[in-house]
């Protein structure tokens, strides 16, 4: 009889522990402002205190006076950078002229850095720095949104993944007037700042021939390198850029932050490894969600049918980028209706220009959208699920296309079941325990499902270990992992055996991490190129495997493949046919047996609208004396192709969770708008959930199989879970309360 080995538990499917989840625990993962250098020296950052105007002096002699201060750069002395602001424009860079440090005088925005001090510690560096004393000439400024909406601009259409609005179905606002049963209101969501536990930073190393290796926080090393060749004149094999591990980025990543040019600055300037990096305080100065403010008018028929969505937001940018969201796109691709008017605008502000977040668009429009369908609900007296399933559109018509796959009535039916959505009592204020009254609300989720150009080299070794690589990142997704299951699956080998290598500009060219398209596009290249090193394997096995394989059929066979031990065997079972990898690849004339490739999208794909859906059900208790407002529970019904890995997977939406929640009751960037700042700079005044924010996260996948998507059949889930969590929220608020809350977050004042 044979006896079975152990089954090496990497398929597809199988919920596995993070790769690397023992280097991040023992210490011995490295982020980019812990790399060590002979020589190194620390920069500290001064920052402007003034939203506009210019800089009249800059005394830094005090600060130089102090034995260790190596050099303060200002716009006054900085080296030689490119002065064509084109020339600063990274990958995804919106349309306009990008942020340049150390430019000129002008002040663009409050926290604008304006000098750079090295010294040789960090406690010097940041000492110095307030001794650093800059006199500024001081410019009306505007920092509130409501102040920009009368010169509100149309946004230009540089920025990669942005589509502006489809142009209108009908008369959208002349069906609305006369809809029977209307609603019509205005929506906000406030100024949220990225705060990953590693805040950004750098360490660039100069070598004597004049190359730079640079470790930074990245979403994207190539990015990253081709950001500073372009600024500072060098060919790109005189920059490599490390970025092994990324302590989160939720988008904050996929733009370089001025960190970055301010160290190549010293780091050239010195000719000496320099390390900048970021404080908490400074986390408020660059990239963030911008606060939008949308109307959204809905009218429909009797029956609950929409006859007209009209969808509009105003967004906030810079005044010398023009960055853009897709916000109201989604109110036309996710409900059926005749007449259907959107729009978007951008209103110029004196702030650092806003970035992708977690979802960006999505979080906010869905926000706005969803509400407004539960105020269309209770005008209809009607169940807000089933307002939804009899306005579910079973094909994109944006664009009039179908769906590669869209279980999304799965999903409202699975997750309804699983929250018990059956027990809702229909009027507000009519469930309590006790003092708190109870809520329950209901949203849709949505997030394009995308994959992109990717690169990646997949080595099998005499040993049997595979080592896999790509330029990619793991912004603490489990990019490590997935791919590496994905590997080990079409090699039939152990987990444990693969060594996948990311984050450094010298191995295969990869996108930025970020729109969740990694695993579909990453994942789609490693597991055509392991597939091909599976099917050449089993063309070796036919060739020089002995008479265990000669006569076998070569699909067969490469089904039949397992590898471990170093051997190749016909089965997992203990009496399966085997050879040793080594042998076979000698009696071959070979060492190793190597893919490399760059998978493209298929054409098809053109044909089709690909996204993730997601059905978002939430209990609240709020206390009728108090106001104070509890999170009892969350289900999330997710529908997004085939599931790499369920355990991380879960994690992934359970933290897209734990961020809607904080949307909807605590984060709110406060500013003081006749400073123009950000009052709240830090973890205590900046409200985030903690764990006694939340109690029960449910998620669950539905199953949904996609031939279209790509490759693998697998959608990305990195996104997807915030998308709606907030509306759920907001709409089990007024359930429970009947108070309703446009404005976000929702506190203890607008409740009372």
């Amino acid at each position: 009889m044979n006896t079975p080995v152990r089954s090496h538990g990497a398929r597809i499917g199988a919920p596995l522990s993070r790769v690397d989840g023992r280097s991040k625990v023992t210490g011995s993962a490295r982020y980019a402002a812990e790399f060590a250098a002979p020589g190194l020296v620390y920069g500290a950052i001064v920052n402007a205190t003034i939203a506009r105007g210019e800089i009249v002096a800059i005394d830094a002699s005090a600060a130089l006076a102090l034995p260790g201060v190596v050099h303060v750069l200002t716009h006054e002395n900085r080296p030689p950078c490119a002065e064509d602001p084109k020339a600063w424009k990274d990958q995804i860079a919106p349309g306009g002229a990008p942020f340049r440090p150390l430019a000129d005088a002008h002040i663009l925005f409050a926290g604008q850095p304006v000098a750079l001090v090295i010294a040789e510690s960090l406690e010097l560096a940041h000492h110095a720095a307030t001794l650093v004393h800059v006199h500024y000439r001081r410019d009306a400024h505007r920092t509130e949104l409501t102040h920009a909406l009368e010169d509100a601009v149309t946004p230009s259409n540089e920025k990669g993944g942005f589509e502006p609005p489809p142009a209108p179905r009908g008369e959208a606002w002349k069906a609305h007037a006369l809809a029977p049963v209307r609603t019509d209101a205005f929506y906000m969501t406030p100024v949220e700042f990225h705060q990953p536990m590693e805040m950004h930073g750098c360490t660039i190393v100069p070598s004597a021939d004049g190359r730079f290796t640079v470790y930074e926080k990245t979403q994207g090393v190539l990015n990253t390198q081709r950001y500073l060749t372009q600024v500072f004149g060098l060919p790109s094999e005189r920059v490599r850029v490390v970025s092994p591990f990324v302590g989160g980025a939720f988008g904050s990543g996929l733009r370089p932050v001025y960190d970055l040019p301010l160290a190549m600055m010293a780091a050239r300037a010195l000719r000496r490894p320099v390390r900048v990096a970021l404080t908490r305080a400074q986390m408020f100065t660059h990239y963030h969600r911008p606060a939008t403010i949308q109307r959204v008018a809905l009218g429909a028929q009797r029956d609950g049918r929409l006859d007209a969505i009209v969808h509009e937001a105003v967004s906030e940018t810079s005044r010398f980028e023009d960055y853009t969201d897709v916000v109201v796109n989604w109110a036309g691709q996710l409900y059926q209706a005749n007449h259907v008017q959107l729009g978007y605008m951008l209103g110029r502000l004196d702030v650092p220009t806003p970035s992708d977040m977690r979802a960006p668009g999505a979080t906010q429009g869905i926000f706005a959208l969803e509400c407004a369908m539960d105020e269309l609900a209770v005008a209809l007296e009607m169940d807000p699920l089933e307002l939804r399933l009899r306005n579910f559109s079973d094909e994109d018509a944006n664009k009039r296309r179908p769906w590669s796959s869209k279980a999304l009535l799965e999903c409202y039916a699975q997750g309804a079941e699983r929250f018990g959505w059956g027990g809702r009592a229909p009027l507000p204020r009519s469930m309590r325990e006790g003092h708190e009254l109870v809520g329950y609300g209901m949203a849709t989720g949505v997030w394009d499902a995308m994959q992109t150009e990717a690169s990646v080299r997949a080595v099998l070794g005499a040993d049997g270990r595979l080592a896999l690589a790509s330029a990619t990142a793991d912004i603490g997704t489990g990019t490590y992992t997935a791919i590496s299951q994905i590997a080990a699956d079409a090699l039939h080998l152990p987990i444990e055996e693969v060594d996948f290598t990311l984050g450094d500009t010298s191995l295969p060219r990869a996108p930025i991490e970020g729109g969740s398209w990694t695993v579909s596009s990453v994942g789609s290249a490693a597991w055509v190129a392991c597939m091909r090193l599976r099917s050449r394997l089993a063309q070796l096995l036919l060739t020089h495997g002995g008479v265990a394989f000669a006569n076998l059929d070569p699909a067969a066979l490469g089904e039949q493949l397992d590898i471990r031990d170093g051997e190749v065997r016909l089965g997992a079972h203990e009496g399966a046919p085997r050879v040793a990898l080594a042998d076979l690849l000698a009696h071959a004339g070979m060492k190793s047996l190597e893919e490399q490739l760059t998978l493209e999208p298929d054409e098809r794909q053109k044909d089709y609208t690909s996204a993730t859906h997601s059905a978002v059900f939430a209990e609240v208790r709020v206390d009728e004396s108090l106001g104070q407002i509890r999170v009892a529970r969350v289900v999330s019904a997710i529908a997004a192709g085939r599931i790499i890995n369920p355990k991380t997977a879960a994690n992934q939406i359970a933290g897209g969770v734990v961020w809607g929640i904080g949307m909807a009751l605590h984060e709110q960037a406060q500013f003081d708008h006749s400073l123009g700042r950000v009052m709240n700079h830090n973890l205590a005044d900046y409200y985030m959930p903690v764990n006694r924010d939340v109690d029960a996260i449910d998620v669950l996948f539905v199953d949904e199989h996609d031939d279209v998507v790509n490759p693998l059949g697998a959608k990305g889930v990195g996104e997807i879970g915030v998308v709606g969590v907030a509306a759920a929220i907001a709409n089990a608020i007024y359930h429970a309360t009947g108070k309703r809350v446009r404005d976000l977050p929702v506190t203890l004042d607008k409740l009372l």
